[in-house]
């Protein structure tokens, strides 16, 4: 385990970009509210080993018990996002160690579910099979021009069902049998058609991109962003009857919310808000001009109830070495 000074990164100094030197098959590095996830075993494609996964899981759930951090970003150094399941640990494994190590991925896809803060996929190359289901796993992902997709597991006599997971529920289902079938990969531009990523960028662009986001993001009140983070999650699994009856709820405690008070009283006085707790206000000028079109007096801006994250940010690296 290895610590990262305060001050090693600048704030628009991508962790990613080959500079700093990480010494183990994955680090963790937290920087002005912003959780870095480092996949750094470039050599071998950036596996997603039982080491990485083992790293992964108890470094999701700390972030989340973080209390500074309000985006998290997953990325990886050299020209491969991720192969997926280091095969070798697969060869001659029997039925009981697949179960553990597909059980053990299926927990860390669940956790990025579960953080309440958004999880952003930087996507710089080959995404296949546990990599691309880690892309699917994301809230947002971000791609470069020189990103493909792909689950492929049909060709080597092993369908893609775990990784068949979060892509089915972020694509849809005719682009997700299309990937699962035939095997193929897919670039970035048919992941943008299919709704996998968000964004597709240059390859030099990429991280202004993913900080364009960041900033975006920071910009909110952090507990309505992760109350409204897991509320979506949520009611995808209902029918839209019990996604009404539950949403409604969860619309009125918000809209009493200190939030929605301070956001709803901005807008109507035409000034920026100053969410509670952070101190920190929305950085993209006024919301009436933002919301120009809208009718002050009637205006429905109902958002997540809950607190603020608050307190000093912890700057560290975790390595699975």
């Amino acid at each position: 385990m290895t610590t990262i000074e305060t001050n090693s990164l600048s704030s628009k100094l991508s962790p990613f970009d080959g500079v700093h030197a990480y010494t183990g098959a994955v680090a963790f590095v937290i920087e002005d509210g912003v959780a870095w996830i480092v996949l750094n075993r470039p050599e071998r494609r950036n596996p997603l080993s039982r080491e990485v996964l083992e790293a992964l899981e108890p470094a999701i759930d700390g972030i989340g018990r973080e209390g500074t951090v309000r985006a998290v970003v997953i990325g990886s150094t050299g020209p491969v996002f991720s192969s997926g399941h280091d095969l070798n640990e697969l060869a001659g494994a029997d039925m009981e160690a697949c179960e553990t190590l597909f059980g053990l991925c299926g927990r860390v896809m669940l956790g990025l579910r579960r953080l309440a803060i958004p999880v952003i996929a930087r996507v710089q190359g080959l995404a296949t099979a546990a990599g691309c289901q880690l892309v699917a796993a994301c809230d947002l992902a971000i791609a470069s021009t020189e990103a493909s997709f792909a689950t492929p597991g049909v060709k080597i006599g092993l369908f893609c069902g775990t990784p068949m997971i979060p892509l089915v529920r972020a694509i849809a289902p005719r682009g997700a049998m299309e990937m699962l079938l035939l095997g193929k990969a897919i670039d970035a531009r048919r992941a943008y058609e299919l709704g996998l990523v968000n964004r597709v960028v240059a390859p030099d662009r990429l991280d202004a991109e993913v900080f364009d986001v960041i900033e975006t993001i920071k910009s909110h009140d952090p507990a309505v962003l992760g109350g409204g983070k897991l509320a979506f999650y949520e009611q995808l699994e209902l029918s839209e009857f019990e996604a009404y009856e539950r949403m409604t709820g969860f619309m009125a405690r918000g809209a009493v919310s200190a939030a929605a008070r301070e956001g709803i009283d901005a807008f109507l006085h035409k000034r920026k808000p100053i969410w509670p707790g952070t101190g920190v206000g929305s950085g993209g000028g006024t919301v009436g001009s933002e919301m120009s079109g809208a009718d002050n007096s009637g205006s429905d801006l109902g958002g997540s109830g809950g607190g603020s994250t608050s307190g000093a940010i912890k700057d560290r690296s975790d390595d699975a070495s």
